[in-house]
């Protein structure tokens, strides 16, 4: 969850914490967002119709090795709208960490090309309409880190004119992998504080957590740079606050064992 609010606020107890989804225990995945962007073309549409978002772990064609992304929007997008380095999210997951070889787009029949006279014309892709388009990532998912696969499309080499008044999608499209977001993890004593945390910017965006039974806490998606750590308990006896903590966006930053100030 992010927020921006002020600290006066917070301090009024942990009822403001309690919609924020607690990350403390890993689970042996990474983070996977698929974004869609695009080199312009001289046509007024470009529209491609996506159908499905999947993966493959090896470097074979085995069809059982295949996943389909979890969270994944299916419907016909309009290349053009996100040309000059503007991008949609198309899909996202949360997938075992490891290495992973190709993805493919499953398309449908719903593409079509509106041109600069103001005709529509039928796009067609044979190949991924069976079993779709295959593009080479080999990308290795560091366990809880969040990534982005940029499928870059070049509409102009991507959109092939027939001769007849017809044209064919076949698909140029270059991928980026690359690491957006880290994290940072730790441990709090007394465990029994069971804290409150928020990882805070220079610009006051929020991401927050709770420590676990056993006093482990992770707070994921922190994106590259310098934040402050703050733990807020009940009663505000054991409330403490780290500063300068560096997160790089490949990275979950361990603060190891944290000690907080208890009553004397």
């Amino acid at each position: 969850m992010r927020t921006k609010f002020l600290i006066p606020f917070l301090m009024s107890g942990l009822v403001w914490f309690s919609s924020c989804d607690s990350e403390s225990d890993s689970n042996g995945t990474a983070r996977m967002e698929v974004r869609l962007t695009d080199a312009p073309g001289d046509y007024e549409e470009v529209n491609i119709d996506i159908r499905s978002v999947q993966i493959h772990k090896e470097d074979t064609d085995s069809e059982s090795g295949w996943q389909t992304l979890d969270v994944v929007h299916p419907k016909v997008y309009n290349l053009l709208n996100f040309a000059n380095g503007v991008d949609t999210l198309i899909a996202s997951a949360n997938l075992p960490a490891g290495k992973i070889s190709q993805i493919r787009l499953v398309l449908g029949e719903n593409n079509s090309l509106k041109l600069k006279d103001g005709r529509t014309v039928d796009l067609k892709t044979p190949s991924g309409q069976t079993s779709g388009l295959k593009l080479k990532i080999n990308a290795d998912l560091r366990e809880d880190v969040t990534y982005v696969v940029l499928l870059d499309f070049d509409a102009a080499k991507s959109v092939v004119a027939r001769g007849n008044g017809q044209y064919n999608l076949k698909p140029v499209i270059r991928t980026i992998t690359q690491a957006i977001a880290g994290g940072i993890k730790g441990r709090v004593t007394p465990i029994e504080a069971k804290p409150g945390i928020y990882v805070i910017s220079a610009e006051n965006d929020t991401i927050g957590g709770f420590a676990n039974d056993n006093g482990e806490f992770l707070i994921k998606g922190v994106k590259a740079g310098t934040y402050s750590v703050k733990f807020y308990t009940a009663g505000a006896v054991n409330d403490t606050t780290l500063t300068n903590i560096s997160v790089s966006q490949d990275q979950i930053k361990d603060l190891g064992t944290v000690k907080l100030p208890t009553k004397e």
